[in-house]
This record gives structure tokens, sequence and C-alpha cells, in this order.
């Protein structure tokens, strides 16, 4: 098989499940921004929150041209990539009971804020309790998974719940449980993830979704530009005073 074949067949993977959470996930994606935009128009902050590679896709929201400047990202030492040595350290906190209330304790979050939790499988006791315990403190809770892994899996939390059961509003990945999208003869293992192209498209449209919510409502949304155009930096520093008091990451 040639491996222009194979690249063919992941790109029209990751098309597939693209369009099928545009169309199904459109109500979800919609009441998510909703709820961002309400946030930012009470005053309130934005945190994301994502383990390993699930990271990938709250760092992508965060200070980031064509993005709102009130997203913070919601960092756990050792789980925000590979960059930890061993890599495998990562994965081993994901299941340590009582890390996310430490995390949410230290951090700037409170009552009224948005929280967007991120996990592929949502069965790791870290994004579990970090929905379950940021709702206790009184914020709302998105969480970005897919629901196969709570029908094809086991729960590793002590409660056997997922991220999704202690969520305000879910977004649905429609990921496969083991995130691979091709196989193909005299390649052993499943391969080519699409995670984090869907991850990233459904955070980016409801980031678009919050922006319209916003402008609809009479209000600028407090986007960034990019630093590398004439007069980004000037926009991106007037947002930034605007806004100080609900920025972290200048901190």
């Amino acid at each position: 098989m040639g491996e222009d074949k194979l690249a063919g067949r992941f790109f029209d993977a990751a098309i597939g499940l693209l369009e099928r959470v545009r169309d199904e996930e459109a109500a979800n994606i919609a009441a998510a921004g909703a709820a961002i935009a309400d946030t930012v128009a009470a005053g309130g902050r934005l945190f994301a929150f994502g383990a390993g590679h699930s990271s990938l896709a709250a760092q992508d929201v965060v200070y980031r041209a064509g993005g709102l400047a009130l997203m913070n990202l919601l960092a756990v030492p050792g789980v925000v990539g590979v960059d930890v040595m061993p890599a495998t350290l990562g994965s081993a906190l994901e299941r340590v009971d009582g890390l996310a209330g430490a995390v949410l304790d230290s951090s700037p979050a409170r009552a009224g804020d948005v929280l967007v939790v991120i996990s592929l499988s949502g069965r790791n006791a870290l994004p579990v309790e970090m929905a379950m315990n940021a709702r206790a403190l009184g914020l709302k809770v998105i969480g970005v998974t897919s629901a196969a892994y709570a029908t094809e899996t086991k729960s590793r939390h002590a409660s056997g719940t997922y991220l999704k059961d202690h969520c305000d509003i879910v977004l649905d990945s429609k990921i496969a449980v083991g995130d691979a999208e091709l196989t193909a003869e005299g390649i052993a293992a499943p391969f080519a993830p699409a995670s984090t192209v869907v991850t990233s498209a459904l955070m980016q449209a409801t980031m678009a979704a919050a922006a319209g919510e916003l402008a609809e409502r009479g209000i600028e949304p407090p986007l960034l530009r990019s630093g590398n155009v004439d007069g980004g930096h000037e926009w991106n520093g007037r947002v930034m005073a605007e806004y100080a008091d609900r920025i972290f990451y200048r901190r």
C-alpha cells in the first residue's frame, strides 16, 4: 500500500469526523459558546485544562491570535505535555486521586468562572475530579471528551464515573476507543490518531460561537490579534490592559 494512499485515508477519516461533530454537536457547541459569553459579560474568567496530548487543545486557545484573551491555561505540573521525564510519569499522574483538588485550590478560579476540561477518555481520576471539584466550587464546566469510552471502557476513578458525568455541557469528539483511524496489512497496530485535530476544532468552534454571541449582545469580544501583523502588539496591549484582572498568563 502506497504511503500516499494511507495519507489520503487519514485525511478522509479526519474530515469525516470533523463533519460529524459539526453536524451532531452543533447545539452543544452553541450552548458552550453561550456559556462562555455569559461568563465574559458577567465579569468572570475562563480556564482550560487538559492532560497529556489533551493539553494541546487547551493550550491552543490560550494567548492565541484570533482567540479570546481571557482564556487561561489551568496547568497541572507534570501533565501538561511530554516534556516531563520520563514521559510516562504524566500518564501516572492522571490517575492520582486528590491532585485536581490541590490544583484548583491553589488556582485563581472561583465561582462564576468557566472551566473547559479536555480528556479524550474521560476515565482517569484527574479529569473526573477536576470537573467534580470545579462544580463544587461554583464553576460552570464544559467537558470535551469521547463518549465512546464511557460505554466501552471502565472508569479509573473510585466513583466509577467519567468526565461527562460531571459537566454542565459536554462536547463529544466522536473519537473511537484507541484513537487510531487506520489499519493496514503489514502494520501490527492501529495508527494515525485524529483526536487532536477534532478536539482542537471543537475548541476553536466554541470560541467562535462565544465571540459571535458576545457581538450579538453588543459586547466587543476581547480577541487577540497576531503579533506578526502590523499593529498587532498595540492591539493586544490595549486588550490585555482592559482585562488585566482576568488574564493570568502574564503574571
